[in-house]
Parts: structure tokens; sequence; C-alpha cells
């Protein structure tokens, strides 16, 4: 099984910054596409970003030009710098992963998220 863990939310005014990290642990043979994606009360799940094991990026257009995401596969880490951030941007961020694990194919996990709030 492979384990994902979100850090690094919390409250920030508008105009602020914040830096996720979502760290994978566990019986892991590969990771393969990341992706970050946020949970606002009463809205669906929507996708922010992606990120492919050779570090190719995607972004939704309310992210393009403010969040930025990483990847370090050494540590099997994945990162979401948020910067501008705006009020509309206040949700639950969830952390997903592709992964193989050595008992498991290909699977997709999610981790149990981090709250970021954006307000005065």
């Amino acid at each position: 099984q492979v384990q994902l863990v979100e850090s690094g939310g919390g409250l920030v005014q508008p105009g602020g910054s914040l830096r996720l990290s979502c760290v994978a642990s566990g019986s892991i043979r590969s990771i393969d596409d990341m992706a970050w994606y946020r949970q606002a009360p009463g809205r669906q799940r929507e996708l922010v970003a992606t990120i492919t094991s050779g570090g190719r990026t995607n972004y939704a257009d309310s992210a393009k030009g403010r969040f930025t995401i990483s990847r370090d596969n050494a540590k099997n880490t994945m990162y979401l710098q948020m910067n501008s951030l705006k009020p509309e941007d206040t949700a639950v961020y969830y952390c997903n992963a592709d992964a193989t694990a050595y008992n498991r194919n290909l699977y997709s996990y999610w981790g149990q998220g981090t709250q970021v709030t954006v307000s005065s």
C-alpha cells in the first residue's frame, strides 16, 4: 500500500502565499502521475494541477500564473506553491498519486487533505 500525507495548509490573508507538501510512503515500487485537487464547501472536487514523473505539468485555468506544482522523485514528495491567494482558493486540498506498490498493481491513491483558508 501507499500512503499520502499532505501538509502546509492554514489561514492566510488575500494576496499571501502557502506551500503545500505531499509525502508518499509505504511499499512504493513507482509513482507515475501526481496531482493536486481541491474541494470547497458545497462544490465538487476539482483538479488544480498535475505533474508527470518526468516533470511535465498542467494547470487548471484558475491556477495558471499563480500556482506552481513540482516534485522531488528521490523524496517521493510533491509540492504546490500557491501565490497571490484569493478567497475563492479556500478549500481542502488533496494529493493524488498513481502508484504501483510491491503488492498491488497501479492504483490511484488519495491523501486525507489539508485545509487552506484565504481570509482577511
